[in-house]
């Protein structure tokens, strides 16, 4: 990387109490959404790789800090180029007692890189994998890449006899709503086991026993479970039903924070918010305009940007968990600069109007939103917001919420006009939310634009993409990196929100660290 990482504020939070001081506990943590799979290849979803990563590894791990560190494999050397090679870690088993081989690496991330796997982002950069020997094995990339080792953290290794044994070696086509042996069941080498997975219900991990590595914390029992109803959630943390709230309401924070026996963390997070728009169907579905699609005019686009008061919803809705932006990644991103940062057009009623008009739409049209009602902090009461600014220029906007998982798989399908998604950047560099929310969607399914959802499409961003790929030259990366962006921004291909602030309540008993990609990590957390 160019620049170091950082994390604001809550990384330091926590000083770790030693494991032998602490009686074993069980964390309960609640949550708005649920886990939408356990097939590590099945959902790019943060909620669903949080608790997947407790049960799956991967070759390599990101530290407190998010620097690369070892996990499954003790050491990696460029051979050349365009050849990595990992030694891997022996004596490792598998929750079923199987020893990890290479075999089993070589099988996982060919699944990972296969459609329809959702993860394939994580493998962008590899063209093949090859067994060496038992506990080696290579990594052949498509060329040169700066970030290929944060790519590798979230392509997690399952068991091949495992998978084979039970139909399931080919990834979970979540979209298409199927379903497979590892949705439901898993059989990783982390430092939980999956007991039993309820969705909507609960979802319940042991500590393994056989775990290679030594936890910093005290906790053998992770019982985590959705709670969509936010006066629920608040209530069973007040009471202590649970012990940890990852996404408290934000108007119960305050009362939240006057409680002695509860205190607040809040950290920057690696995600940014935004509204997409449909750019590639001829006609919206469900609007007046019959023939045309308005939301293929860049005017149009600038126009329900400009109508957006963002100083409104972050004062009325968000309450300061929010920091308005004008570009698609977060500042602890590498490739954000001020300037992207910077949004790119005032908020103007009037303005918004004039740009109707000229783009042939004086009277307005009608608009479907679809947007998430448990997944990010606020996220219906935000799009009820946007809904009222955009019906005020014209645009009659009807608003659809439902639960992510409905949500996710629809616009997946490309089955919305304009939605809601947010965006958190695993590898901390701004080529992986380039690559999946801006390059034309790959027809056969790979990596590129897999959550261009609303279709843009723009060869000179697309090239630029590619080259990003894999330049090495960090300076001549960065500034490509940034006209890719303001490409991007200038065209209004996108409406960046804000960058999210994200509290974790939690009692006073509880010592964890907060992480800027939204995910416990019960090997760091201690209970007293």
């Amino acid at each position: 990387m160019a620049r170091p990482l950082f994390v604001r504020g809550a990384l330091a939070l926590a000083v770790m109490t030693a494991v032998g001081l602490a009686q074993a506990a069980t964390l309960r943590i609640a949550g708005a959404n649920d886990i939408l799979t356990f097939d590590p290849a099945g959902q790019n979803h943060q909620t669903t790789l949080a608790y997947q990563q407790m049960v799956y590894e991967a070759l390599v791990r990101y530290d407190e800090k998010f620097q690369i560190q070892p996990a499954l494999a003790t050491k990696w050397t460029f051979v050349s180029p365009t050849q990595l090679r990992f030694e891997l870690r022996k004596g490792v088993k598998f929750h079923d007692g199987a020893p990890l081989t290479a075999d089993d690496v070589v099988f996982s991330i060919n699944r990972t890189m296969t459609p329809p796997s959702n993860l394939t982002s994580s493998t962008q950069s590899v063209k093949e994998v090859k067994k060496v020997d038992d506990h080696t094995v290579d990594v052949i990339l498509k060329g040169p890449s700066p970030v290929v080792l944060r790519e590798l953290v979230e392509a997690r290794i399952m068991n091949k006899t495992w998978a084979e044994k039970n139909n399931a070696t080919k990834a979970q086509d979540y979209k298409a709503k199927e379903e497979n042996f590892a949705a439901r069941n898993a059989n990783g080498t982390g430092p939980f086991m999956l007991v039993a997975w309820q969705p909507d219900t609960k979802t319940t991990l042991k500590k393994n026993p056989n775990w290679w590595d030594k936890p910093k914390g005290n906790i053998d029992e992770v019982v985590f479970t959705p709670i969509k109803s936010a006066a629920t959630r608040s209530a069973a943390l007040i009471s202590g039903q649970v012990d940890m709230v990852v996404d408290p309401p934000v108007q119960d924070l305050e009362r939240t924070k006057r409680d002695p026996n509860i205190k607040v963390v809040e950290g920057a997070e690696n995600r940014t918010i935004f509204l997409g728009f449909d750019q590639f169907r001829d006609e919206l579905p469900g609007s007046n305009i019959k023939g045309k699609n308005p939301l293929k005019d860049k005017r149009v686009r600038q126009a329900l940007y400009q109508a957006v008061d963002m100083a409104a919803i972050e004062k009325n809705v968000m309450r300061g968990l929010g920091k308005p932006t004008g570009t698609m990644i977060a500042p602890m991103v590498n490739g954000w600069t001020k300037e992207l940062g910077t949004r790119a057009a005032k908020y103007d009623v009037e303005a918004a109007k004039k740009l109707l008009a000229d783009a042939g739409y004086p009277s307005g049209f009608e608009l479907v939103l679809d947007c998430p009602n448990d997944r990010y902090v606020n996220d219906e009461q935000i799009c009820q917001a946007v809904t009222a600014m955009w019906t005020r220029i014209g645009v009659k906007t009807k608003l659809q919420t439902n639960p992510m998982a409905i949500h996710s798989a629809k616009i997946q399908k490309f089955d919305v006009s304009a939605y809601m998604l947010g965006w958190g950047v695993a590898t901390f560099d701004a080529l992986y939310s380039l690559d999946s929310l801006i390059s034309t969607v790959d027809p056969k399914g790979g990596a590129a634009g897999n959550f261009n959802c609303g279709r843009m499409s723009n060869p000179i961003v697309d090239s630029l993409i590619q080259q990003i790929k894999t330049e090495m030259d960090a300076s001549k990366r960065d500034a490509m990196i940034h006209e890719a962006l303001k490409i991007v921004k200038d065209d209004y291909n996108y409406l960046p929100l804000h960058d999210q602030i994200r509290p974790w309540a939690m009692r006073k008993s509880v010592t964890t660290v907060h992480r800027a990609d939204d995910r416990p990590m019960p090997t760091w957390t201690t209970i007293k």
